[in-house]
């Protein structure tokens, strides 16, 4: 005997670019959506009735229509926004997840003046949120950044640490501190200023890693992570991944060289991988 257990269904990989136009300026954003509905579902799999069945192309189709009238300035007012209209029309649906990722463009400067319609690719990283709300309750926010690629060469240790049979790592007190982060932020309080909330997280993030007299990843990690819960009063949680993406020192020897913390080989496999939530 086979019964449904949680399902879901929605469209993902909705690709959008989106310029706002003003007088003196233009603004630019490229986001990627992805909305997934839970519900009355079930006939769909088990009796093939798709008679409660919103299409997956109307869902993209819908992403374009209400970004054509939308004036949200930020993912998260964009997440919520879609959300609740699919809540709204589709009484079916029991609970909508948005979830968006946002290229950073940046406004270009020339001569150190910004550029009213030029725009570049700041970085790798991208801004996401993820809103989930149930029929009748509040929107879950939690926004982020994927793929912040930052390194410094000093400032970093790992000493004393368990060494048993299989060790052969050697103790470093002057090395190499790379890592792409994932961070993601839980709002405690119901539409703050989320442009300006990331943006104080980002830069005391970026701040802390820089100062930071690291003795290992897990020690940055928690130091940047109450970094940002300072910066940020609006937020409850924090959670930081950081893979520690090696930098090993070459071996000059067999050329008669030595390496005095010179010449290194840059690796991302294996490599270290530490994730821990701070929490007010």
């Amino acid at each position: 005997m086979a019964r449904l257990g949680k399902n879901r269904y929605g469209k993902s990989r909705v690709r959008l670019s989106r310029i706002t136009r003003h007088e003196d300026r233009h603004d630019f954003n490229e986001w990627t959506v992805r909305v997934l509905l839970e519900g009355d579902f079930e006939t769909s799999f088990t009796e093939a009735d798709n008679s409660k069945i919103l299409p997956t192309d109307t869902m993209k189709n819908t992403v374009y229509s209400i970004a054509r009238d939308s004036k949200a300035a930020t993912i998260e007012e964009f997440s919520t926004e879609l959300g609740d209209y699919f809540l709204a029309n589709n009484p079916q649906v029991s609970g909508a997840l948005v979830e968006i990722e946002e290229k950073a463009w940046e406004r270009l400067h020339i001569d150190g003046e910004p550029e009213a319609t030029t725009f570049k690719l700041a970085g790798p990283e991208v801004h996401t949120v993820r809103a989930v709300r149930d029929q009748g309750r509040e929107w879950s926010v939690r926004s982020g950044i994927d793929g912040l690629v930052i390194l410094k060469t000093t400032k970093s240790a790992f000493t004393g640490y368990i060494k048993d049979k299989l060790t052969t790592l050697k103790p470093a007190t002057d090395r190499i501190f790379g890592t792409r982060a994932t961070a993601t932020w839980e709002h405690a309080t119901v539409s703050p200023d989320y442009a300006q909330v990331r943006s104080r997280i980002l830069a005391a993030l970026l701040r802390e890693f820089a100062a930071h007299h690291s003795m290992s990843v897990q020690h940055t990690l928690f130091d940047m992570g109450k970094a940002a819960l300072a910066a940020a009063p609006e937020i409850a949680s924090i959670t930081l991944t950081m893979p520690n993406l090696h930098h090993l020192l070459a071996d000059l020897s067999p050329f008669g060289q030595d390496n005095p913390n010179h010449i290194f080989v840059p690796i991302d496999e294996p490599h270290g991988y530490i994730e821990a939530t701070i929490e007010r």
